[in-house]
């Protein structure tokens, strides 16, 4: 009797064990279940993305005519004061080895043109009349919807004449394009970094001059960086990534301005006369928020 009790009592024993290793294996099974199932849809999740990402990117090349390819900026807090008076010594030097003698003979005058393409009320006349030294007042008009101005630069002893075509902006100046934009070897799309649709309008401008001139070298400007910097950290980061990402687009150079402060204004034109002259002059990227970017 009492082996038989003893065998029982092991039979008790290990069936009590053996339901308890089938209850932990069950809960193991639940998790490997559940852990499976999680990373399937994490998976898939990811499969998703990619796929509207790579949507959204064919879109604006069916759009632009252009690949998109751009790295994230990073998200930071320094909030830096814009640079007014380096750009300021910096204006000082181009404006002084921008001086020639305009009583050469008219013949060495080498004429380029260059558009101003954008929405009203961004700042593109404030932008030339910075650039030309000439006052809003005296910036010539030579029709309805267009603005026309000039500067006479030297580079290396030969003379060059920058003809400045601004469209206006509204839609009375839709029709003057192709005057614009015929013959230019540069195009400056402006936009206002204080408001996101003018940016997205930059879009519109970009197909419609790109109809009349294929060539031209574009420019994405974003204009009143003095009134940017005053906007929250994460909104200037949020606009900064867009227009990185239409410039990539674009297959433009960008960069944040300021006509107020003279902020990379003689940086542009410098820039347009290197990239056209092929100079020697290496133009330095600056992605860091709270300071005038500059991408390409």
């Amino acid at each position: 009797e009492k082996y038989e009790s003893t065998r029982d009592q092991a039979s008790i024993f290990m069936a009590t064990e053996a339901l308890e290793a089938i209850r932990s294996m069950t809960q193991l099974c639940r998790r490997m279940f559940r852990f499976n199932i999680r990373r399937r849809i994490l998976w898939r999740v990811s499969i998703l993305r990619r796929y509207l990402r790579s949507l959204w990117n064919q879109i604006l090349t069916c759009m632009i005519g252009k690949s998109v390819r751009y790295r994230q900026l990073p998200c930071t807090d320094v909030s830096s004061p814009f640079p007014a008076a380096a750009e300021g010594c910096f204006a000082s030097r181009e404006m002084a080895s921008t001086c020639c003698n305009h009583d050469k003979d008219p013949s060495d005058l080498v004429a380029l043109k260059i558009s101003v393409l954008g929405d009203c009320q961004i700042g593109k006349t404030s932008f030339l009349t910075k650039y030309t030294g000439t006052e809003k007042e005296q910036v010539g008009s030579q029709m309805t919807g267009l603005n026309h101005v000039d500067k006479t630069l030297c580079v290396r002893g030969a003379r060059i004449a920058y003809n400045i075509w601004e469209v206006r902006g509204d839609e009375n100046s839709q029709n003057n394009i192709p005057i614009a934009c015929k013959d230019s070897v540069a195009m400056l799309f402006m936009f206002d970094l204080t408001s996101r649709c003018t940016l997205n309008s930059v879009i519109g401008w970009y197909q419609q001059s790109r109809k009349w001139n294929q060539t031209a070298i574009p420019v994405l400007i974003g204009t009143k960086f003095d009134d940017f910097v005053q906007l929250p950290m994460d909104l200037q980061w949020t606009i900064a990534s867009q227009a990185r990402a239409y410039a990539k687009a674009l297959n433009a150079t960008l960069f944040f301005s300021s006509a107020t402060y003279n902020i990379n204004v003689n940086k542009i034109f410098k820039f347009i006369t290197a990239k056209l002259f092929n100079l020697p002059w290496t133009l330095e990227r600056n992605l860091t928020i709270g300071e005038p970017i500059i991408d390409f």
